[in-house]
Formats: C-alpha cells, structure tokens, sequence
C-alpha cells in the first residue's frame, strides 16, 4: 500500500478522505494548506500526494510546482471544486496526474488514486 499526503483546508473533507484511504491500507498524514504540507514531504518519503487547489498560504498549484521539483518521483492528484482553477492547473500536465472534480463519491477518488499510483 501507499504513504499518501493530504492536503485540504476544509477539514472534514480531509479527515474523511484519510479515514477512507486509510481503511484501503494506506498510510496518510495531512496538512491543511500547502506550506504545511510542503514541510510534511521534506519530513518523509510520500507516494502520492493528493491536494486541493485552493487553499490559504500556499496554493495547490505551487505545491505541485515546488514538490515536484523537490521530489521528481512523487505522484501527484489534485482536487477542485472550481472550473477555472482546473483550467489553472493546465500548466501542470507533465507533472501531475490528474485533477479530481469535487464534490466527489468515496469510489470515484479511491479509482483516481488507484490509477495515479500506477501511473
């Protein structure tokens, strides 16, 4: 299983989606806005990392950005509830995976994060 990173400043959302991940097997830590969760992958070895695009502090799309030249190797999902933030994210096609649509089902991120961590 995998050691996936949440971060998502709505927490309910995140406290739901990491019980979920973590009933699947897989290893979470949380943060609830990029620069938190930026710290938390130089602190240990992550598989993926699922984040929201918008956020306070540090959005989602620099976290990409930053952790993805930090950690070439890292997988990375993001999440948005807002269409012209998923069009911002366009410039982040070779380093992402993909972008999850929110509101979600718990089936459709656990696919979404099945196929990532086997991209």
């Amino acid at each position: 299983m995998a050691r996936i990173l949440i971060t998502e400043d709505e927490d309910s959302l995140r406290s739901f989606v990491a019980r979920a991940l973590r009933l699947d097997g897989h290893e979470t830590d949380e943060a609830a806005d990029g620069a938190e969760g930026l710290e938390k992958l130089k602190d240990g070895a992550y598989d993926l990392l699922l984040s929201d695009i918008r956020m306070p502090v540090m959005d989602g799309i620099e976290l990409a950005h930053q952790a993805k030249d930090a950690f070439p190797a890292l997988k990375i999902l993001l999440m948005t509830g807002y269409a012209e933030q998923r069009e911002r994210a366009d410039d982040l096609a070779e380093k992402i995976i993909d972008v999850v649509a929110k509101p979600f089902a718990l089936p459709d991120i656990r696919k979404a994060i099945a196929r990532a961590l086997v991209a």
